[in-house]
């Protein structure tokens, strides 16, 4: 009688990270599939994101969530279209807001979630993408049921730990385009009274005068990226190659999945959740991941340093707490709150401009050189954006040229179709990367 191995060598993954959730034999799989099945719905793609925006919402309920008056709309309707007034003799750019909102914080979870997938499915899809890449070929081949089941349990712990993420930052922004990228619907420009009204706590400013500086920055957010067409791709692409540059550690990955897998109870789903929690998939960053963060970080900078410029230039005559109110969000926006911190860990990015102040210097002294038109102009194209060089001395950026003469409108349209068709690659699409001195 052939004598049957023990009970470990029949384990298919054996050597793997997975071995303890199957030493000593198999488990009881109906009991671990029915309690994954219960926390799961079908979903497409690597988030479940009907479960990370009712994770959001919930989040968010865990304090007072009013709803926005229609005196608070009727007001916010009122500083976006002042603000739009004063923009128009700061910049060149036509104003770009098509309507105005005022969103409680459940309201900019559901208004941001379209963008939010755009900028988070690259990464969670590389981050799920590891389970199977962790595991021999043989083991993933012999356990292909249990890892499709796990791969969906693990999309949708991520997107509860993604919605918690949103639902702190919920109780933070101030508008839609405070991370600065507007996150809402092209063109509207909307503010989160309650958030606006905590921001405006300890300045000691009249809280109107909050509400038109925060006004001004929104309706010039969406001012830049309505002019400036290829600028959100220019953004969310360099969040896309951050998310394609993860290389697989497979050994890392192994070691950090057998140390959290050891004494897990397969059959507790709350030990299960506790597993995923606190960065199982933290992989150290390859070289295109370090240059995406790096486009990430100085496209930031410089559409927030912009912002800077141009609302300081429009209240320098008219609003006497405008250098305050310009400090306060110059210290929130470089140094980041709880919230943007938590996404941080969930996501790997960090979504805030580190240069704010030295793009915002870069973009003041080339107005003082050469003017609006010159300042304004660098936005034509990707290639004439300042580099981090540049945000090294941001007074000699453009230093020995020339000041352009007045365009008019014509002419304008004509060097910048120039200027795009120049920037042609030999494939016919355009190149991203900024120019290099």
């Amino acid at each position: 009688m052939t004598e049957q191995p023990p009970p470990d060598d029949q384990n298919p993954f054996r050597g793997t990270p997975f071995e303890q959730f199957f030493a000593g034999g198999a488990p009881d799989l109906g009991q671990l599939f029915s309690q994954i099945q219960s926390m799961m719905q079908p979903y497409d793609g690597p988030l479940n994101w009907d479960l990370a925006v009712d994770t959001a919402r919930k989040t968010v309920a865990q304090q007072t969530d009013p709803t926005p008056s229609q005196k608070q709309r009727d007001e916010i309707a009122d500083a976006v279209r002042l603000a739009d007034h004063w923009l128009d003799e700061t910049t060149n750019f036509p104003s770009g807001v098509t309507s105005t909102a005022a969103w409680s914080r459940a309201e900019w979870v559901v208004g941001t979630t379209d963008v939010w997938k755009v900028l988070v499915e690259p990464i969670a899809a590389s981050s799920v993408g590891a389970l199977g890449n962790a595991l021999p070929a043989e083991a993933a081949s012999m356990g292909g049921p249990i890892l499709a089941m796990l791969g969906k349990a693990v999309g949708a712990m991520l997107a509860t730990q993604v919605g918690s993420g949103l639902g702190a930052m919920a109780g933070e922004v101030v508008s839609a385009s405070d991370i600065g990228v507007p996150l809402g619907a092209p063109g509207k420009a909307a503010l989160v009274p309650a958030n606006v009204a905590r921001f405006a706590e300890g300045l000691d400013v009249p809280e109107s005068d909050v509400l038109l500086y925060l006004a001004l920055r929104e309706a010039a957010h969406q001012r830049l990226f309505a002019g400036v067409p290829w600028l959100r791709d220019h953004v969310i692409g360099a969040v896309t190659d951050y998310a394609q540059g993860i290389e697989i550690n497979t050994d890392r990955i192994q070691q950090t999945m057998e140390e959290r897998l050891r004494g897990v109870d397969p059959s507790n789903l709350q030990n299960m959740q506790e597993l995923m929690e606190g960065g199982l998939f933290d992989i150290p960053s390859s070289p295109q991941q370090d240059a995406a963060v790096k486009r990430l970080e100085i496209a930031l900078a410089l559409v927030e340093g912009w912002v800077d410029e141009v609302v300081s230039q429009a209240t320098a005559e008219r609003m006497p707490n405008a250098g305050k109110l310009q400090e306060a969000v110059r210290r929130r926006r470089a140094a980041g709150g709880p919230a943007e911190e938590t996404f941080a860990s969930l996501v790997g990015l960090e979504l805030r401009p580190r240069r704010l102040r030295d793009a915002s210097t870069l973009w003041g002294s080339l107005r003082t050189r050469q003017g609006v038109e010159a300042r304004d102009g660098v936005w034509m194209s990707p290639h004439l954006l300042p580099t981090d060089a540049d945000l090294d001395d941001p007074l000699g950026f453009r230093e020995g040229s020339e000041a352009p003469d007045e365009l008019s409108a014509d002419d304008f349209d004509a060097q910048l179709r120039h200027l795009l068709d120049s920037g042609l690659d030999d494939s016919g699409g355009a190149d991203d990367t900024p120019r290099q001195e």
